[in-house]
């Protein structure tokens, strides 16, 4: 009868183990289903609204790691390791992403999806009727849209800045623009001494259940000028 020695014994029992760890393992990788990226509708994105979206994955060995493999995100956004998709868009816009998606294993699994999104409009802020001088006064109208989903406390100032640094102000409106209001005109303009005037129209909403404040700003390129009659 052979009797196997004390080493020989432990190395025997190691290779065992080793076979029956192997074997499972195999086993578990063989059941294991294939790693995809779960089918998600991608966040509503404003720009200047902050937002917050977790990407999620099935199969392969967690934990996974995200990455772009292709394309990029919007302005003002991020993409973390472990898939959270964050910010605040800094500017409107269609845009297209390939996302990856890896596993734990040795070697890794990986999978990737193409996400599509729009970035709109949250406060448009434009001249309508840019200002323009008549006799002695300077003239013209905003028109503002909301296009979140929420009510804006909007508040809309415009000035007149003259060669000298002094401001006057020819504009002031505060109220509530409601959601989903397009293109409403808000008039301003007021009489002014001689001189040349740069005018400046700032509107700031803030959007209280979100803790959110939205800055819009329009200025003339040039001075407009008020001339003195003889």
């Amino acid at each position: 009868m052979n009797v196997i020695k004390g080493t020989n014994v432990s190395r025997a029992v190691a290779g065992l183990l080793c076979l029956a760890v192997f074997g499972v393992c195999g086993v578990l990788r063989a059941q294991m289903p294939p790693l995809v990226v779960t089918d998600q509708t991608p966040p509503s994105m404003e720009q200047g609204i902050e937002f917050h979206f977790l990407l999620h994955a099935n199969g392969g060995y967690p934990p996974y790691v995200w990455s772009i493999d292709k394309g990029d995100l919007p302005e003002g956004t991020t993409l973390t390791a472990d898939g959270l998709l964050s910010g605040r868009p800094s500017k409107t816009g269609d845009f297209t992403v390939t996302l990856k998606v890896e596993d734990s294993a040795r070697p890794t699994h990986s999978a990737t999806k193409e996400f599509h999104a729009v970035v709109g409009a949250s406060l448009t802020f434009e001249w309508q009727e840019p200002p323009k001088v008549h006799d002695d006064r300077i003239d013209g109208s905003l028109q503002v849209s909301n296009g979140t989903k929420d009510d804006l406390d909007l508040t809309v100032i415009v000035v007149a800045i003259a060669d000298n640094g002094r401001a006057t102000a020819i504009g002031y409106q505060h109220f509530s623009l409601k959601a989903g209001t397009s293109n409403l005109k808000i008039p301003f303009g007021n009489t002014l001494p001689y001189g040349g005037y740069t005018v400046r129209a700032d509107g700031i909403a803030e959007i209280a259940s979100r803790n959110t404040i939205l800055r819009r700003g329009l200025e003339t390129p040039v001075p407009l000028q008020i001339v003195q009659v003889p």
